[in-house]
């Protein structure tokens, strides 16, 4: 019995790196299924799963680089690539349409490199679900004895 507790591998920690890679792959998840919405030839089997797969991937890389880079890089990724899916169907796009989706992609270039200096790829020390520092009181507290 002690065999198979020494030989159970160790999850290893996700690192900054594999998480980016991560948030790529469901950012491309994301105008898979998204697409999946409007255009019939992609299954319904095939967006629910890349739903599914797209938003555990971010979950993940979530638990590692800071939330709002990773979902605006996500959201980003899912703009842009349903754009072009959108402007290959209907053959073209408009000019200004192509400038703000530059403009968007700039300001999300600049969201990573500021999220990155200043976690250094790090989570920020958030508390994980459920826990509070000592003293806190949680809202249900607020309402206990105030009845009657």
């Amino acid at each position: 019995m002690e065999a198979t507790a020494t030989t159970a591998k160790k999850k290893k920690p996700l690192t900054p790196n594999r998480a980016w890679m991560y948030v790529i792959l469901g950012g491309l998840l994301e105008v898979v299924w998204a697409s999946g919405f409007k255009y019939e030839q992609i299954p319904v089997i095939i967006v629910i799963a890349a739903l599914l797969a797209s938003f555990d991937l971010i979950i993940r890389a979530s638990k590692v680089l800071p939330v709002g880079t990773v979902y605006a890089v996500f959201a980003a990724m899912g703009t842009v690539g349903t754009t072009i899916v959108e402007a290959v169907m209907s053959g073209g796009i408009r000019p200004v349409k192509v400038l703000v989706l530059l403009l968007l992609l700039l300001c999300i270039v600049g969201l990573k490199l500021t999220g990155d200096k200043e976690s250094g790829g790090k989570t920020t020390g958030a508390k994980p679900a459920g826990e509070t520092a000592a003293g806190d009181r949680g809202a249900a507290d607020d309402t206990v004895g105030d009845r009657g």
